[in-house]
This record gives C-alpha cells, sequence and structure tokens, in this order.
C-alpha cells in the first residue's frame, strides 16, 4: 500500500510531536546550571521559541535510516543546543538588540555573561553528545564547531564590504548549511547508514540549509518588521551583503552601487533609504533570481535523497524543502 504525501506544517511535525517533546525537555534539562545567571539565559533562549528544524532533520535522517533507539532525542538536543549557542555569540557580535521579537539575550544580561554563557552551552552540548559513546559523533561535532567559528572570523573580516558570490555562499555554508547537513548527518551514523547513504543525508542538509540561508536573507530585505520580529534589512545595517544584492551589485550603475556602499559605510538607513535599496533589487530582478537559486538548491536536495526506498518519512523530506523556500518568516 503506498504511503499518502505529507504537504503541510502539522501533517510533518506530527510524525515527530512526541520525539521533539521529549527533544524539547532534554533541551530543558541540558540548559540548567549550578550558575544561575547560565539558567536563565537558558530558559529566556527557550522561551524565544524557534522552528526546531535542525533536530527534526536529525529525527527524520534517523527514522530515515530505522533507527528507534533514545539517542536521536539526545543528539537533536546537542543540535539545538549548538544552534542557540551561535545566536547568542552572533547578537553580540551583531550588536543586536533584538531576537524573535523580543530583546536579545545580551541587552538583558551584558556582552560578558553571554560569551561566557554560548561557551557552556557548546561544552554542554559535547557533554550530551558523549553520552553516545561514538567517537564519529565527537568528530563530526567537532568539524561542525570550527566550520561555524571560522564562518564567523570569515563574515567579520568581510563586513561592509561587497564580497562576490562564491564567498557569500561559502559563509552561508559555514553560519547556516553545515549544521542542517550536520542534523542529517547524524541520523544517518545512528541509523547505521553506509558512507554513500551517509554523504547522500549530508548532501541534502546542506542543500537545504543554503536553501534556507537564501530565503532567510530574502526575508530580511523584503517582510515587515512585525513578521520577522527584528528591524527590517538588518543584514545590510551590519555591513553584510547577501545574495540579492550581490546580484544586483553585478548589474547595477556604479550610482546604485554607491547606495549600497553608503549603508555599508553608515551601518544606518540615512543617507539611503531601505525603499532605494528595494527599487534597486526589483529593478536587477534580484530578488528573483535569490528565490530562483533557493529553489535549484531544494530541488538538489530532493534530489540527494532520491535513492532512499519510499516511505513516510522520505516523503516528509522532499516536502521540507518547499516548506524551507515558501515560508514567509
Amino acid at each position: 500500500m503506498s504511503v499518502a504525501p505529507v504537504f503541510t506544517v502539522k501533517e510533518v511535525f506530527d510524525l515527530l510531536r512526541d520525539d521533539l517533546a521529549a527533544i524539547e525537555t532534554e533541551f530543558e534539562r541540558g540548559t540548567v546550571s549550578r550558575v544561575s545567571a547560565i539558567t536563565d539565559i537558558g530558559s529566556y533562549l527557550r522561551a524565544g521559541g524557534g522552528k526546531r528544524i535542525r533536530p527534526a532533520l536529525l529525527l527524520l535522517s534517523a527514522k530515515l535510516m530505522g533507527y528507534t533507539g533514545d539517542g536521536a532525542v539526545r543528539l537533536g538536543a546537542v543540535v539545538e543546543i549548538v544552534h542557540t549557542a551561535t545566536l547568542v555569540h552572533d547578537d553580540i557580535i551583531d550588536e543586536a538588540e533584538i531576537r524573535r521579537g523580543r530583546p536579545s539575550a545580551n541587552t538583558s544580561w551584558g556582552n560578558s555573561r553571554c560569551v561566557l554563557a554560548g561557551d557552556w552551552l557548546y561544552m554542554q552540548a559535547f557533554r550530551i553528545a558523549l553520552q553516545e559513546r561514538k567517537l564519529k559523533v565527537l568528530d563530526v561535532l567537532i568539524d561542525l564547531t570550527q566550520q561555524m567559528v571560522e564562518g564567523e572570523l570569515l563574515q567579520m573580516e568581510k563586513l561592509g564590504k561587497c564580497v562576490d558570490l562564491k564567498e557569500h555562499f561559502d559563509l552561508i555554508f559555514r553560519k547556516t548549511a553545515c549544521l542542517f547537513a550536520t542534523s542529517m548527518r547524524l541520523g544517518g551514523i545512528l541509523g547505521g547508514a553506509t558512507d554513500e547513504e551517509e554523504r547522500s543525508l549530508e548532501d541534502y542538509g546542506r542543500n537545504l540549509g543554503m536553501a534556507f540561508q537564501i530565503v532567510d536573507d530574502v526575508l530580511d530585505l523584503t517582510a515587515s518588521e512585525e513578521v520577522l520580529g527584528k528591524p527590517v534589512a538588518s543584514d545590510l545595517r551590519e555591513g553584510k551583503v547577501t545574495m540579492a544584492v550581490i546580484h544586483a551589485l553585478e548589474r547595477c550603475t556604479p550610482e546604485e552601487r554607491k547606495l549600497v556602499e553608503t549603508v555599508l559605510r553608515e551601518r544606518a538607513f540615512q543617507s539611503v533609504t531601505h525603499g532605494q535599496i528595494l527599487d534597486m533589487l526589483n529593478r536587477y530582478g534580484s530578488i528573483e533570481a535569490a528565490h530562483a537559486a533557493a529553489a535549484e538548491y531544494s530541488d538538489a536536495a530532493r534530489s540527494a535523497i532520491s535513492g532512499f526506498a519510499d516511505s513516510e518519512i522520505k516523503r516528509a523530506l522532499l516536502w521540507m524543502p518547499e516548506f524551507v523556500v515558501e515560508r514567509e518568516k
């Protein structure tokens, strides 16, 4: 009997409801410390919510490989703790004041406490991962954290500069897509995937993560502050150019290029308005180009897992790129 396709967020997450609830419990338990500041910051960050897409991917990957043990819940919490630690550090580096519609943790607890809390979260993630007693899991997580730290450092070097697409794609792989890839890979490791299967799962996660970040960057430019939960065009305000802007810069006039350079230099929309930047992006079809690139990565993600046997879990994974590309926040 064929399995009905999965088409909605609710249906996909219903497949994972109990495991995601268990991950949330593990996440809560894993962010408690004898130092109250760490516990308070951890609790505040958990309450901010989030899509939990990374642990969901780990669960789907493990289930695709037929894994039924408790390790998927533990490692699902690990990837979410790592993700949370990166957000803490990102907000400090970017001097962000808002995260998901609320004051960022560093505005409430200060940079010094949040730096240390982020470091503690990284170490706690490794402590939980050690329970699997699998050196490969630790090796994968070490590689992940190194890639992410390198990505942050590279981005700091590029702030205020008009980077090219190759540089930009390297940055978004390191900062976002590598965690998607690692989530899929960890699920495969738990399920005893072959090297070829593990590569396919990793390719799926990498391509999905690239699509996710490209769409995220477009939404940063085009969505409202109410939807985003933070000021619009935060990337440009922080000195970062993303794909749509790079696409326009490769086609625009010298005068139009100066508009972008002015925003990057001023780190604000003072001499140049957000509307002027949007007009330029629309003039060169740059928003559409970014969406097209995200769609290509989504197709590549689907292709990466085409060799796995048909199942409800596979169909959920095949649907996930649609959710990523079509989302509005």
